[in-house]
Order: C-alpha cells, then sequence, then structure tokens
C-alpha cells in the first residue's frame, strides 16, 4: 500500500457531516468522490478541499467510472447503497482486488421486498461487496439476514460534524443554563413520512389543553409538503437553512422534535444531541438506538401517534428548568461517545487489516 492510502467514494446524496468525516480522514489518505445531483429539497452549499478528486455521476457511465477508477487506483471502494447499477457495477469490478464497502443503512423489516434481498444477495451483493460499513445495531441485524458474517461489518458509518456542533453546545449552553428556551425545533424536509402533520397537531394541542402560551414550535426545512404547512401564532416555519447559519437559532431553542413514521438513521439526532438538546423522537428513528435514553435525556413516542406526541410536548412544558438542562448535558456526552476521527479510524483500520 502507498504512503498515503487512496479512498474511492461512490456516493448517492453528499451532506455537511459527510465531508466533515472527509475532511478528517483527507488528513491521512486522498479521496476521491464521485456524487448525484444536490437534492433540491436540502439544496445545501458544499466547500470541497482543492485535493479532492470530485465527479458528477450524471457525466459517467459504467465504462467511465470503471476507467475514472482505474486511473485513481484506489486502495478500498465505499459505495453508499446499491440502488445505482453503475456503481455495483464499478464495485463487481473491484471485487476481490481491495476491500469493497457496502455502506447499508437500511432497518431489516421482514418485507416482502427484504426476503428478496436475501435470496439474491449471494448474487447481487455478496459477489460485490467485501463487506458492510452501517450506522449501528438496527443494520447491523440487516447486515446479518444478508449473510455477512460479524466480522466482515463495520459500525460508525454516520457521524455528525461533531467539531461544529460542539462549538455551539460550548458557545450557547451556558446562557441556556440560566434561562432555558421555551421552543421545541424541528430539522427536516416537509414531507407527509416526517410526520410534520401529527407534529403541528400535536404541538397545537399540548398549548389548547395546558393554555400555556410561553412555548414555540420552530420549524427548519423545505420539501413537498411546504405548501401545506401549519399557520399558527405559535409555529415559525425558516425554510431552509444553511448547516453554517444555525447558531442563532439553536442558540434560542431548547428541544428538539423529530417525529419520522421512519427514519432510517437520522444525523440531524447525533447533531443536536451534540449541541446539548433534550431530544423528542418516535420509535421508528435509528440514531436513537445510540443517542437517545427515553428519560434520561429526552423522551421517545409511537411514530404516527399524534396524541401521544400532545402528551410528551405536554411533560416537557412542565418540567423543571433544572431537567431540562441535565437532560441537555446527557445528550452531549453521548453525542461525543462518537466523532469523525472514530469514522476515520474505522475505515483506516479496514484498510490496514486487509487480506486482499
Amino acid at each position: 500500500m502507498k504512503n498515503r492510502p487512496r479512498i474511492l467514494f461512490l456516493y448517492t446524496e453528499i451532506a455537511n457531516y459527510f465531508l466533515a468525516c472527509i475532511n478528517e480522514l483527507h488528513k491521512t489518505a486522498d479521496i476521491a468522490i464521485v456524487r448525484w445531483p444536490i437534492n433540491k429539497e436540502a439544496p445545501f452549499q458544499f466547500e470541497f478541499h482543492k485535493d479532492w478528486i470530485i465527479r458528477e455521476r450524471d457525466e459517467m457511465n459504467k465504462n467511465s467510472l470503471i476507467d475514472f477508477s482505474n486511473e485513481f487506483k484506489p486502495d478500498i471502494l465505499v459505495c453508499s447503497g446499491w440502488v445505482d447499477p453503475v456503481y455495483n457495477a464499478t464495485a463487481k469490478y473491484w471485487f476481490k482486488k481491495i476491500p469493497t464497502l457496502l455502506a447499508l443503512d437500511n432497518h431489516y423489516t421482514g418485507s416482502f421486498r427484504q426476503q428478496l434481498g436475501r435470496l439474491a444477495s449471494p448474487f447481487k451483493l455478496k459477489n460485490r461487496f467485501s463487506d458492510v460499513w452501517v450506522p449501528g445495531k438496527p443494520q447491523f441485524e440487516f447486515a446479518l439476514k444478508l449473510g455477512y458474517k460479524p466480522k466482515q461489518i463495520l459500525k460508525g458509518f454516520y457521524s455528525a460534524d461533531v467539531g461544529y456542533f460542539n462549538s455551539i453546545y460550548k458557545e450557547t449552553f451556558p446562557q441556556k443554563e440560566k434561562k432555558f428556551p421555551n421552543r421545541f425545533i424541528y430539522m427536516g424536509r416537509y414531507l407527509g413520512f416526517k410526520g410534520i402533520f401529527e407534529m403541528w397537531e400535536a404541538f397545537i394541542g399540548a398549548i389548547d389543553e395546558t393554555g400555556n402560551q410561553s412555548w414555540e414550535l420552530w420549524c427548519l426545512g423545505t420539501g413537498d409538503e411546504w405548501e401545506s404547512r401549519v399557520n399558527h401564532p405559535k409555529i415559525k416555519h425558516f425554510g431552509f437553512v444553511q448547516t453554517a447559519d444555525l447558531k442563532d437559532i439553536l442558540k434560542n431553542s431548547g428541544v428538539f422534535v423529530l417525529p419520522s413514521h421512519r427514519e432510517p438513521w437520522g444525523v440531524v439526532v447525533h447533531e443536536m444531541a451534540v449541541a446539548g438538546f433534550p431530544l423528542i423522537c418516535s420509535n421508528k428513528i435509528g440514531a436513537s438506538s445510540q443517542f437517545l435514553v427515553d428519560g434520561k435525556n429526552g423522551m421517545m413516542f409511537p411514530a404516527t401517534d399524534s396524541a401521544s406526541l400532545k402528551e410528551v410536548f405536554i411533560r416537557f412544558m412542565r418540567l423543571p428548568q433544572k431537567q431540562q438542562i441535565t437532560m441537555g448535558k446527557e445528550s452531549h456526552r453521548l453525542g461525543m461517545e462518537h466523532t469523525p476521527e472514530k469514522w476515520s479510524a474505522t475505515l483506516l483500520g479496514m484498510i490496514r487489516d486487509s487480506k486482499v
């Protein structure tokens, strides 16, 4: 292997948290990224290091991508998911020449489609991907179902930009300890499966039932349901906000809410934990298994159940400030247990230990 390992990422939708990990990895490795176009519902502005090689997937076919990978000469290939046939073909080309990692964030649900995937795995996955890299325990179980052995499954695929959100924690939390903000905050797309309609209904119901007019709900994001957003004097819609512009908003908000009907992982949960937020999450969010201990740093409720979410809102409205602060500190402690440094070390360790 060369002095600096060369790592090729075949990626679908990149995000700032991924680039935070790449920044750390680039300290010791050379990077090439092939990416899909930016999602119109999450139009993040990205900054790439001048030494990274960035290519656009929609400008490549199977042959040109394999040619590019040959020019780059990777020591390891990381592919996000198996939905792109050109990415899959490239992984198959490099299979048994270098480690080829499948990044998998699906939960095992036992659906008919997943049962077919299990049957097809020897012909569609295990002859392309030598190993699997998953965020946490729910995905680890799915990788086992696909026929991979525990030693072939790495954990910790997703990490928040811990440096950025930790700096927000350090700057804003001392003020929150003096006066905790009576504001819930949601950050995510405006789509039905994100649970936004139940969230708005539950929050308004909590306000009406308690008569508590001191709490607000701030919502950040955009999407197909933007025009269907609920208008209420205690609900504020910010639209899409770039990560770099979050600090003032987070400084003035107190409790994070993610009511998704389904969420394979949800890096935003990690981000908000690091930033010191008590968490309210549905029971269908992967990252909750790592960053939310129900009753200790937040509360969990059954997905799609607006009545249960209303009760959680009410409980938070009635919590003593001291308990809210304690929850925020515990969230921060849990969030700091996984970092881009650990993410990078996992990947570099895979290269170091490879027998290919």
